[in-house]
């Protein structure tokens, strides 16, 4: 059989960890980044349930430990500091995990791992993209942005939830997949204080506002920004316009009347350089009937975005990496056509993967909105429940006595091939 020869679009985590399952077959594979560099930016990630599995079957478990975040557990606290609920992180390695998961690493850290992992097994190209997608009947023309031409078996998207790969794959008339949850969220670093800890931090402020802090190291610390917008249109303003200084003003605007450690983030926000890493986006799901247009395929949040409410899009992109290495290796074995092999490999990954991710794209009745309440009675409201939460230790027994798998009876395949 002839040898495959893959395009992965994205150099972050599912592209990487794809670029890995493949290494284990007869693959020519190239990994195009946008970025000139290695994008080891970004925030707080962690893995859980399945994800956990498949970081394990990788044989990146030690790399991971060795650079996990040591975040002891999540505090909520009100507008004088004062602490109305704590969950302490479950790291014993049983039953389900807590707000802190075993496994919390930034995620600049976890890219490295897997770049550290495949760098020696693909080629890497880095400030290039894919500017034109042509499927040819038994793979893809694809037209770089440096003016190069290639043919590829397959392309892989693995280029985040806003991906360019599926924009072009799909093309301009088909309907766009995102579904946005009325949620935006803004993250930057600021520098550390004395009593600034290792636990987390969770504010919520009337407005349909809310702010996280977390700690990874001694001089920095991590700030998240949310906001629940029901009507209006500024902060979609404020994201199409790509002006940051801008962006950062209206966030500003908005918290300008916080209490508890506000104004000194806002502050660190707008005049201290750590800040320079300002990130804002929508929050929503990609949730699409079919992950693949013919050589063309998605992965991780090119496909299916969870959103940073579920806490399962890095495990569900591990995941979904594993799949489709698995799928391929699994039909590329048992076939003597490259072309039928790959076609039933995607097809395979659909139905093998998707239930996975429908019960992983699963959120609570009326999440968002009950963590982003609008009166200073719904803040007290929710300040009131996760307090008998707390003091009940209800959550305690429900990571007891419940799975850590969020994928329902749905149960991660084994690949013999891969091995």
């Amino acid at each position: 059989m002839a040898q495959l020869k893959v395009l992965i679009v994205g150099g972050g985590i599912a592209g990487p960890a794809l670029a890995h399952w493949l290494s284990k077959l007869d693959c020519n594979m190239t990994i195009v980044e946008r970025a000139p560099d290695l994008r080891a930016s970004g925030q707080q990630i962690d893995l859980r349930g399945e994800g956990v599995a498949v970081m394990r079957r990788m044989g990146i478990e030690s790399a991971v430990r060795a650079r996990v975040v040591q975040e002891e557990g999540t505090e909520f606290v009100d507008k004088n500091g004062r602490r109305q609920a704590y969950f302490e992180a479950n790291k014993t390695g049983q039953g389900r995990q807590s707000l802190t998961s075993e496994f919390e690493i930034m995620r600049g850290d976890l890219v490295r791992i897997l770049y550290d992992l495949t760098k020696d097994k693909c080629t890497y190209i880095f400030g290039n993209s894919v500017e034109d997608l042509e499927q040819t009947g038994n793979g893809v023309h694809v037209k770089f942005s440096d003016g190069r031409e290639d043919d590829f078996d397959l392309v892989v998207g693995a280029d985040g939830q806003s991906s360019r790969t599926r924009r072009k794959a799909w093309g301009p008339d088909a309907k766009d997949p995102f579904k946005f949850l009325q949620l935006f969220l803004a993250y930057f670093t600021v520098p550390k204080c004395k009593q600034d800890n290792m636990t987390a931090k969770i504010y919520n402020l009337p407005g349909r506002r809310a702010i996280a802090t977390r700690v990874d190291n001694p001089r920095t610390m991590q700030v998240y920004l949310g906001y629940l917008e029901k009507g209006g249109h500024a902060m979609e303003d404020a994201l199409r316009s790509g002006d940051v200084k801008k962006q950062k003003q209206l966030w500003a605007d908005m918290y300008k009347d916080a209490g508890w450690e506000t104004p000194r983030l806002i502050d660190a926000m707008l005049n201290s350089p750590e800040a320079n890493d300002f990130y804002f986006q929508k929050i929503g799901q990609v949730k699409m009937d079919k992950w693949s247009r013919g050589r063309v395929v998605l992965v991780g949040d090119a496909g299916y975005t969870p959103s940073p409410l579920t806490g399962k899009g890095t495990s569900l992109g591990l995941i979904g990496a594993y799949v489709l290495g698995g799928e391929l290796a699994r039909h590329l074995e048992n076939s003597k056509e490259t072309g039928q092999a790959v076609d039933a490999a995607l097809e395979s990954y659909e139905n093998v993967l998707r239930p996975c991710v429908e019960k992983a794209q699963e959120l609570f009745r009326g999440v968002p909105a009950i963590a982003y309440p609008e009166t200073e009675w719904g803040v007290w409201f929710l300040q009131l429940v996760v307090k008998v939460f707390s003091t009940l230790r209800i959550v305690k027994l429900i990571e007891r006595f419940s799975s850590d798998s969020f994928a329902g009876d749905w149960k991660l395949p084994d690949y013999p091939e891969l091995k």
